[in-house]
């Protein structure tokens, strides 16, 4: 499948900023699965952008910006060729080992209620592959989908009593109760195509991953209960939400911000 991605992030301030540091994770990179045929990371204003890796081995690109800067604009255009891997990523070099992401952040902390719902979730499993695809079905079943934009600074805890969830929250819950399990389990973000002809989607999409022996790491998306597959785009990992978040900085100066994020995903041949 040949998926077209365009992303536009826009910041605005209400006072000019002396100087903007961003860290973009917004490049994704090859797979088994996954073969990016162009992509492309523009700003509109004087910037230096070079290429890296953040602490988790996603590729990263560094924005330098000196003010005064009213706001910014990072445009994002690319396409991405993608096939069937029944949800098990294959071909990506991994530097940290699995039982890493068994830890817990301020976001994805322990919860019990999260985890006595996992526990009753994978009555009648018999594997650890069976158990997740379970909990990943039970996850999507319990909540009501919120298309809108996520709440900051809610915790995986938080979300779980409430009665509907945006893809960041569902993902981070999944972590949890994965890790409940035993599981390693950790969040991803990246593009997710719909059947629908043109959708605008106010921030990319985010679901998780559990390693599990003698597969390695399996996607799964509480928002579909299903496993992503050749209609996701896979850009950056973390522990939570937070780490892998597209666009992470700082900037010096005065003042509020705005942010407006508009993303679509097409499907090409």
């Amino acid at each position: 499948m040949r998926l077209s991605i365009d992303h536009n992030t826009i910041y605005r301030f209400t006072q000019p900023q002396g100087r903007l540091v961003q860290m973009l994770r917004l490049t994704p990179e090859n797979t088994h699965d996954q073969t990016v045929a162009s992509w492309r990371i523009d700003v509109d204003c004087d910037a230096r952008l070079r290429p890296g890796r953040d602490g988790f081995g996603n590729a990263v690109t560094m924005l330098y910006a000196e003010g005064p800067v009213d706001g910014i604009e990072i445009t994002v255009k690319g396409e991405v060729l993608t096939s069937h891997s029944d949800g098990v990523l294959r071909g990506v070099h991994e530097t940290l080992p699995p039982a890493l992401f068994l830890r817990a952040t301020e976001a994805t902390a322990h919860d019990a209620a999260i985890a006595e719902f996992a526990a009753d979730a994978v009555v009648g499993a018999r594997d650890r592959i069976g158990a997740l695809h379970r909990l990943n079905r039970a996850l999507h079943q319990q909540f009501v989908f919120d298309a809108g934009r996520p709440e900051p600074g809610l915790t995986a805890g938080a979300a779980f009593r409430k009665d509907s969830a945006t893809p960041r929250d569902m993902a981070q819950m999944f972590a949890v109760a994965a890790r409940s399990l035993g599981a390693p389990a950790r969040y991803v973000s990246g593009y997710h195509h719909t059947d629908f002809e043109v959708v605008h989607f106010p921030t990319p999409h985010g679901w998780a991953e559990a390693h599990v022996d003698g597969l390695g790491w399996v996607g799964f998306d509480p928002c579909t209960g299903m496993s992503p597959e050749e209609h996701y785009v896979r850009v950056a990992m973390a522990l939570d939400a937070a780490g892998a978040a597209p666009v992470a900085g700082s900037r010096l100066g005065e003042g509020g911000e705005e942010l407006d994020v508009d993303v679509v995903v097409q499907r090409e041949d």
